[in-house]
């Protein structure tokens, strides 16, 4: 079975305070733009919320007024899923495709090659974690975990020590064709967070 990523542009601390933000404004554009969405989830997963599981939507509403939260665990999949939405809606979706689909331990293995290059300050596997804001729930699935712009600058500057250690050797650690292209998919994320002050990635695993 594959897994995919999904990751966001943004501000972490802005996105973050959506969380408990009782924000009813910020409800109803996202309903608005992700109505056909949220009833297709609704279908997809109409066996778990017959049985209890909180709608797409009142999942949402959770999320955005800090609980309440159904106390099954079963059930904390879908306040991941809320908030992977609001991510999807206030930040900026970033190529992916070293990454979707991927099998087994890529996110590791890529993790491996960041490390190779020197570049220890960001983790992809990472955005398999559960990392949601508190007070949401712990879920496997989705996945969740965020590179703050304090870790990105840090591993660009990590990555940087390296490349001018490369060019003054002549010679690059040995990566795989496809590790190198992951390795330099993440160092894109990282400095088109770079460029912005106060932003960083956000990350999900499903």
């Amino acid at each position: 079975m594959s897994s995919s990523l999904s990751v966001y542009l943004l501000d972490v601390a802005a996105t973050r305070a959506l969380v408990g933000s009782r924000d009813d404004q910020l409800l109803k554009v996202v309903r608005e733009s992700f109505g056909d969405d949220l009833a297709r989830d609704d279908d997809y997963f109409s066996d778990a919320i017959q049985d209890g599981a909180p709608t797409a939507f009142e999942a949402l509403r959770a999320v955005v007024h800090g609980g309440p939260f159904s106390e099954d665990g079963e059930h904390a999949f879908q306040y991941g899923y809320a908030y992977s939405r609001l991510c999807s809606l206030t930040g900026s979706f970033l190529h992916n495709d070293s990454f979707t689909p991927h099998r087994g331990d890529w996110l590791s293995v890529v993790d491996q090659g960041l490390k190779a290059l020197g570049v220890t300050a960001v983790s992809v596997e990472a955005f398999g974690y559960s990392d949601l804001p508190a007070p949401l729930p712990y879920t496997y699935i989705p996945g969740c975990g965020e590179w703050t712009p304090e870790d990105i600058a840090r591993a660009l500057e990590q990555f940087e020590a390296t490349k001018r250690a490369v060019d003054e050797a002549g010679e690059a650690p040995p990566l795989e064709p496809e590790v190198v292209d992951a390795v330099m998919q993440c160092v894109g994320w990282m400095r088109s967070a770079a460029s912005r002050p106060g932003f960083g990635v956000i990350g999900f695993r499903f």
